[in-house]
């Protein structure tokens, strides 16, 4: 299973995991999945671990999609974690897409977990 998540309420947060190869339409089941769960609201914040993802396969448009797609709230922090420099700007790319949609939330990356955890105010993740 390329993805996963937790949502911890105690921490207004869902903790995402990426891994191996991920394509549009896992994003896509996984956005979709979020939006099913009872416990989801668009005000909690994210954080993406993307650490052991090794290909993000996402054409330009998909990644346009991905991004629009109104998930989380503009006040959402979202933190997303890659040390691979592909990945990484892959998630740029998606990021700058969503600061321009009107679905905007605050995305930030990460190339380290204690970074991404400090910026989300926390101190590991729950």
């Amino acid at each position: 299973m390329p993805f996963s998540y937790v949502i911890d309420k105690k921490h207004r947060l869902v903790i995402s995991t990426a891994s191996g190869c991920v394509t549009f339409a896992e994003v896509i089941a996984h956005q979709d999945g979020l939006l099913r769960e009872p416990d989801f609201s668009p005000e909690l914040d994210q954080f993406l671990d993307a650490t052991r993802l090794t290909t993000l396969d996402l054409s330009i448009n998909e990644a346009r999609t991905i991004a629009r797609r109104p998930l989380f709230s503009r006040t959402s922090r979202r933190a997303w974690v890659s040390a691979d420099p592909a990945i990484y700007g892959m998630g740029r790319l998606i990021a700058a897409y969503n600061e321009l949609s009107n679905a905007a939330s605050q995305i930030v990356l990460f190339y380290d977990l204690p970074s991404a955890l400090k910026w989300l105010g926390l101190e590991s993740v729950p």
